[in-house]
């Protein structure tokens, strides 16, 4: 895939830089993602609860859960069952695990600092896993997947949340209008981390999407994966199965 696009400039891998910088934004992270979304993210994950909640899955990992508003969401609509979150930034981890007191779910949604590319559990743990704007984030794509891949039962889903680049007029235009300028200056002065709202677009930009996304599931090994566009076109959810 070329040379991974980083958050810095500096010569520290990917997976240290975003790490980094998810650590830096942690404390602003919630409100900067529902404001620059609309809010409509919320209808995105709710969207992918609702499906993965049809298949009746007891075991379920979040992978990059970040703030764990996925995990949360997902132990809340069904008490039956348990949630695994990790990532690789503590900063974030230690906001999700508050907003898991304050959502009562502890107990039900355990929270891991690890790294999404060597994950830490047996083969086939998971019933489903999800994942919500992370894989973008992966130094080596292919090594995450794999990871999700190996760690989900026979039979289990995944559900991957990911933006993607509008195609129509007007949406196409207004969408890189707003993340190549407006969304980096205002991240800037929010956030006080001006590369973290940089890097966004530009991470964007160049990752894969569609068939192109929907190819590399298939190789990597899941045996069926559907394609949902989500607002036009600014986010897809991919449906994956192992055989």
């Amino acid at each position: 895939m070329g040379t991974p696009i980083k958050p810095y400039e500096d010569n520290a891998a990917k997976k240290a830089q975003v790490a980094r910088m998810f650590d830096n934004i942690a404390h602003r992270y919630d409100f900067l993602n529902h404001f620059f979304s609309l809010g409509i993210d919320k209808l995105w994950r709710r969207k992918a609860i609702r499906m993965m909640l049809a298949e009746d899955p007891k075991k379920v990992l979040d992978v990059a859960t970040g703030t764990a508003d996925f995990a949360i969401g997902t132990a809340h609509k069904d008490p039956s069952i348990q949630v695994v979150g990790v990532d690789i930034s503590a900063g974030m981890l230690d906001i999700g695990r508050e907003k898991v007191k304050r959502a009562k779910q502890e107990g039900r949604v355990e929270l891991v600092l690890a790294d999404g590319e060597a994950l830490p559990f047996e083969d086939g743990r998971f019933d489903a896993f999800t994942v919500a704007f992370g894989v973008r984030n992966f130094e080596n794509l292919e090594a995450g997947l794999k990871e999700m891949l190996r760690t989900l039962r026979p039979g289990g889903k995944g559900y991957i949340l990911e933006f993607s680049k509008p195609k129509w007029f007007p949406m196409k235009q207004i969408f890189w209008l707003y993340f190549r300028y407006i969304m980096p200056t205002l991240g800037s002065w929010f956030s006080k981390d001006a590369s973290a709202y940089t890097y966004l677009p530009e991470s964007v930009k160049v990752f894969p999407e569609g068939q192109e996304m929907h190819d590399i599931l298939k190789d990597i090994g899941f045996s069926q994966c559907s394609l949902h566009p989500l607002t036009g076109g600014i986010a897809t959810l991919y449906v994956v199965s192992k055989g």
